[in-house]
């Protein structure tokens, strides 16, 4: 049998027209070692050189980027402490004292230095509260006319009293009245007289209930003689009402509390015949303290020059 020739597709034509296919003997290579499908100059020690280049690129960005963020902050003012006098290199929102709080910025204060912590406002100090003054002791005194008619009912509301003879009593009083003012003598006689120039009355007088005018009046003559009364304080001002006058004498009034202090005097004065007057007093004392009055011939222009008294309301 002969053999034909090989084609181009590796098949050899026999004898009698049958093909069969062309067999290669097998022989050794260096190139049988090769992975299968490996290229030459791409093999794995090229894949891992190219990812540690990769590696290194992305690290000298993230340093880049560092670097510029740490030159772009602002920075301090010059001569300005960054961290406020005495707290050494603390920032806002670091875990000192004053600030425990962690990673929370302490807010901005207008007029503030960068960082330097807002003073709280100084805490009002309590006023305390004012106390009553203690009561100071004063006494003015003013003098007056007397108006034609006194009417004791309307102008001592607190207290009053009238002396002389009416309806055979010497002295009557406010009924219902607060009996502060009080009646201490005084040195020399006295006498009544019904000659006054004006009148007094009254609606709630005990034990003369009712007089629609009365000149009656108290006297007393010779020099250093007189009246000694007195009209209780009670802390507040309090005014008093003395009617009063002279016959051919000088008298003085003579004003002082009870405590002791200085005496207000004032003096009225009618050489040729009678003079009367409405002096207003005003006082402030403490309770159990006592205004003192006195009323007294200072000089006499007669045998008998005297003073007189006809009445005293309180308010």
């Amino acid at each position: 049998m002969v053999e034909g020739e090989r084609n181009g597709s590796g098949v050899r034509r026999v004898a009698g027209g049958r093909r069969r296919p062309a067999v290669t003997p097998r022989a050794a290579s260096p190139a049988s070692h090769r992975s299968v499908g490996a290229t030459p100059g791409r093999g794995p020690h090229r894949r891992s050189g190219t990812h540690l280049l990769v590696g290194f690129l992305v690290l000298g960005c993230l340093v880049a980027l560092v670097s510029y963020l740490g030159a772009a902050r602002v920075p301090e003012p010059a001569g300005t402490d960054p961290a406020g006098p005495g707290v050494g290199g603390e920032r806002p929102g670091a875990a000192f004292p004053g600030n425990p709080t962690i990673g929370v910025a302490a807010p901005a204060s207008p007029g503030l230095r960068p960082r330097q912590r807002p003073t709280r406002p100084p805490t009002p100090t309590p006023r305390p509260t004012p106390t009553a003054a203690p009561t100071s002791p004063a006494i003015t005194v003013v003098g007056a006319d007397v108006p034609a008619t006194v009417d004791l009912t309307a102008v001592g509301g607190t207290d009053w009293v009238h002396w002389g003879p009416v309806d055979g009593v010497d002295v009557v009083r406010r009924r219902g009245g607060s009996g502060e003012i009080v009646d201490e003598g005084g040195p020399g006689q006295r006498g009544g007289y019904d000659a006054n120039p004006e009148g007094f009355g009254w609606r709630d007088g005990d034990p003369v209930q009712r007089v629609d005018s009365t000149m009656a009046g108290a006297n007393s003559c010779g020099v250093g003689n007189g009246f000694r009364l007195a009209v209780a304080g009670n802390g507040a001002e309090r005014t008093v009402l003395l009617y009063a006058g002279v016959w051919m004498a000088r008298g003085r009034l003579d004003l002082r509390l009870s405590s002791g202090g200085p005496t207000t005097s004032l003096r009225l004065e009618d050489p040729h015949t009678s003079h009367t007057a409405q002096f207003t007093v005003r006082f402030r004392a403490a309770a159990g303290v006592r205004l003192q009055i006195g009323w007294t011939v200072e000089e006499s222009f007669t045998d008998c020059g005297n003073v007189g008294l006809q009445a005293v309301a309180l308010r």
